[in-house]
């Protein structure tokens, strides 16, 4: 080996170490925002939460509205007037009337009412709250996987600047008779296909920092700093505590649980309305005196009336029985949200499984083999007894294995984040 090509190979295997650090210092000097930040401002700014609370507000609006008697009604009436002179003195039984009447709903009927509209103002709660669980949700998964295309990105550049050593090697032993020049056209065939593939990265970057700032309600083009690192997060509940903390914790269940406390209401209602409503009315009559001298006498009127719900087999009766389907429809589907969370926890511990043992596997077992072969395939390479195919080889293994890390890591992050979301409480 040369001189020439010992001070090369020095130089790249110092350049293999020092690198990740270089390329971790590239790019816009932006103020990086944390993922607690992202998700505070997605809850504060995020337009779709906000409509989702003014529609809660707007239930709690409700509740009184739903258990007020119905507003009395006033008239103004006319009585008796003759039509041949449309005088007021000239028959006895012409007067003007004013009246007053109330409806008054069977006892019960407006207490059941203000149930169920209380009912419905606390499913619209816990509507909300999993609407901004599902908020945090997306919040994560689009942060992480940012992270990951960063972290792609520094790796890509890292050997974007390895091939170029690679074909300076390749270069130095072509000209001293010992390589050759299909070597240099394969590193530098190599290196364009990386800075191919980094245009698609930075457009996948941009996609997701778009998505990011639509989340937390931000212009779509701010620039979003490079995510350089994440928290390895790790699970200390087990699988019967979980479902425990989803009954107890889960928004989304609370709401069907609201729902079918107020299909009970609705059909006690239901019940009520076979029962009458009363309408009391009062009225007071002022006559004129009649023209023959006869002096005219103002008088009351009281007046009861009752709805009769004769028609109970067309409307009570299927009343009645609809809101007991509906209630029997809703407990159905609570059923099966319970059948699908369950299979929801099954499914994201076993990738969480899986993804924590494959990330284990290449930080302790695959990276550094990968690495240590190709440091054996570069010094062989240097002395002749590896071809330059190989170099490459062993390139294009380490440069897979080290993005599959970082994508492996956000994927296990992102199995965590729906754990959460699943259970509806914060686990970590």
């Amino acid at each position: 080996m040369t001189t020439i090509m010992r001070r090369k190979a020095g130089l790249l295997i110092m350049f293999m170490g020092i690198v990740p650090f270089v390329a971790a210092q590239e790019g816009p000097n932006l103020k990086r925002i944390s993922l607690e930040r992202f998700i505070q401002m997605g809850l504060q700014n995020n337009p779709g939460l906000k409509s989702a609370k003014y529609s809660v507000d707007a239930g709690r609006s409700k509740i009184p509205q739903a258990g007020a008697l119905p507003d009395p009604v006033l008239s103004v009436n006319l009585m008796n007037l003759p039509v041949n002179t449309f005088v007021f003195d000239q028959e006895p039984m012409t007067g003007k009337q004013f009246a007053l009447m109330q409806k008054i709903p069977f006892s019960g009927k407006l207490g059941l009412k203000k149930e169920i509209a209380r009912e419905s103002f606390e499913r619209q709660k816990f509507r909300l709250k999993e609407l901004e669980n599902q908020l945090k949700l997306a919040i994560k998964k689009t942060y992480f996987s940012l992270f990951a295309v960063d972290q792609t990105l520094i790796v890509t550049e890292k050997n974007v600047q390895l091939l170029q050593q690679f074909e300076q090697i390749a270069e130095t032993r072509y000209a001293v008779g010992k390589g050759l020049q299909q070597d240099v056209l394969k590193a530098q065939v190599e290196r364009s296909k990386l800075l191919d593939q980094k245009i698609s990265l930075r457009q996948k970057r941009r996609s997701l920092q778009a998505k990011l700032n639509s989340l937390v309600n931000r212009p779509a083009g701010k620039p979003i700093g490079k995510i350089r690192s994440i928290r390895m997060d790790s699970l200390s509940e087990n699988r019967q505590n979980l479902k425990k903390l989803v009954i107890k914790n889960r928004p989304f269940l609370k709401m069907l649980r609201a729902q079918i406390r107020q299909s009970g209401e609705m059909i006690r209602l239901a019940r009520k309305n076979f029962l009458p409503d009363f309408s009391l009315g009062i009225a007071y009559t002022q006559r004129n005196r009649l023209r023959n001298g006869m002096p005219g006498v103002d008088y009351v009127s009281a007046m009861v009336s009752v709805n009769l719900p004769v028609y109970f087999p067309k409307k009570q009766s299927k009343k009645l029985e609809e809101t007991r389907l509906q209630k029997r429809s809703i407990e159905e589907s609570y059923q099966n949200a319970l059948n699908n969370i369950d299979f929801q926890i099954e499914n994201t511990l076993a990738l969480m499984e899986k993804n924590k043992r494959r990330l284990a596997l290449l930080k302790t077992g695959i990276i550094p083999q990968a690495s240590q072969s190709l440091n054996a395939a570069l010094m062989g390479y240097q002395v002749g007894k590896v071809d330059f195919l190989t170099l490459l080889n062993n390139q294009r293994t380490l440069f897979s294995y080290e993005i599959q890390y970082d994508q492996v890591l956000a994927d296990f992050e992102k199995n965590l984040a729906e754990l959460e979301a699943i259970v509806g409480k914060k686990l970590f």
